[in-house]
């Protein structure tokens, strides 16, 4: 079991080992390797607001990864009727010396027998150097490359402690008719990552093909994408046909990587259109300057997977209240709308439903690919038109739509 375990919510442990049990011959052994607490990850999921439980994380895709302790590891298998032959803490101290960083990475190893099994004297040998190891589980130092090393270490280095070679990755993205080529983190590396900007989320990629197939959600508008992190394709769909187009993102990373994404895929006069520009929610400074570019107001914002930090729902409505275009008397253009796409994670519907009112906005409908009859007529029209291929990439996927001017103020 080589990095399984960790994969699964503690409560489900004990059953995963009794099926374990099930396949396991006489004198079968379990050899296990997965994370250990005091791991770098560990360290920085903590430092994100990503804790589910003790020891027990949510990386930024919504996979887990639980941190082992040696006490609980063995208490797991033994009450599940195993014995522990070896358990031990692997550690590695990894240090790139141009930059000043040292990593600490901390792996758990262990060997179960079921206990009642016979201990035959037929049985293999279970010591360091059957495993591949080594005897010496001492902190070792290790010179690393000039490279970056402070935004992830991928399997290779989860299981044997060696630098990736590089960071970036390109996926190719098909967008109405536009072939993007998106230039961000690679998956593998992604999960002790700082930013969750750095990677493409299956929300965006959902709506951009929304907005391509229904160009009239921002035809003639001023649209606004919050969180749009490096990828910003829901922003290169929408200034095909609006009339500006302002991506934002609180984290600089995420905002140099935009900045090229949207160099190499878009030509004049499109480039033109589309403006990027931090904006960290709640920052009133970061506000201001959206204002000045954009003083009448945005007829549409636009939000992919940037509800999932509870302590960010507030910032997040405040921030699109102060953005939206006002609702004028005697007008009869329609309200700004805010439209959220999402995987639903550690902030349930409800609570940002909630949320949103607080700050004047309506919910008028909602959209679940799990159940998509639910929706009443706005976002069930989008994937009714004639010849629109609207790419759904998960059944957890929901839209919420909002509107500006109403709720409680």
């Amino acid at each position: 079991m080589i990095f399984v375990l960790s994969a699964v919510s503690p409560e489900k442990m004990p059953l995963v080992l009794q099926n374990i049990k099930k396949v396991l011959k006489p004198n079968g052994h379990v050899l296990l390797r997965d994370y250990a607490t005091g791991d770098l990850a560990q360290e920085r999921f903590s430092s994100k607001d990503q804790q589910i439980s003790d020891n027990f994380y949510v990386r930024g895709d919504g996979t887990r990864a639980y941190y082992f302790s040696n006490d609980y590891l063995k208490s797991l298998f033994e009450e599940s009727g195993f014995r522990v032959e070896e358990l031990d803490v692997y550690c590695k101290q990894v240090e790139n010396r141009s930059r000043e960083l040292v990593m600490n990475r901390r792996w758990i190893q262990a060997v179960f027998q079921f206990a009642n099994c016979s201990n035959s004297s037929g049985k293999a040998s279970m010591n360091n150097d059957h495993l591949g190891i080594g005897n010496n589980n001492s902190l070792v130092k290790e010179s690393a490359t000039d490279e970056e090393v402070d935004i992830s270490q991928g399997l290779a280095a989860e299981m044997f402690g060696m630098l990736p070679s590089k960071y970036d990755e390109t996926v190719e993205v098909r967008v109405g008719d536009q072939n993007l080529r998106i230039n961000l983190l690679s998956k593998e590396y992604q999960h002790t990552c700082r930013s969750t900007g750095l990677m493409l989320w299956e929300s965006a990629r959902l709506m951009s093909s929304i907005i391509a197939g229904n160009p009239s959600i921002v035809a003639g508008k001023k649209v606004l994408e919050l969180g749009s992190g490096c990828a910003g394709i829901c922003s290169m769909a929408a200034v095909q046909r609006a009339d500006l187009v302002v991506a934002t993102d609180g984290d600089a990373k995420s905002l140099d990587l935009l900045v090229q994404n949207v160099a190499s895929n878009l030509s004049e006069p499109f480039i033109s259109m589309l403006i990027t520009m931090k904006l960290e929610w709640g920052n009133k400074e970061d506000t201001d300057a959206v204002k000045e570019l954009n003083a009448g107001g945005f007829d549409v914002i636009l939000g992919t997977d940037v509800t999932y930090a509870s302590d960010a729902i507030l910032p997040l409505f405040a921030t699109a209240k102060e953005l939206a275009a006002p609702s004028r008397d005697g007008e009869k253009k329609e309200p700004a709308a805010l439209i959220l796409c999402h995987v639903v994670r550690r902030v349930d519907e409800p609570s940002i439903i909630l949320a949103a009112s607080r700050f004047g906005f309506k919910l008028v409908d909602k959209w679940t690919a799990a159940a998509p009859s639910q929706s009443q007529s706005i976002i069930s029209s989008w994937f009714l038109k004639s010849g629109c291929e609207i790419y759904i990439p998960s059944r957890a996927l929901n839209i919420l739509y909002f509107q500006a001017g109403a709720g409680n103020k």
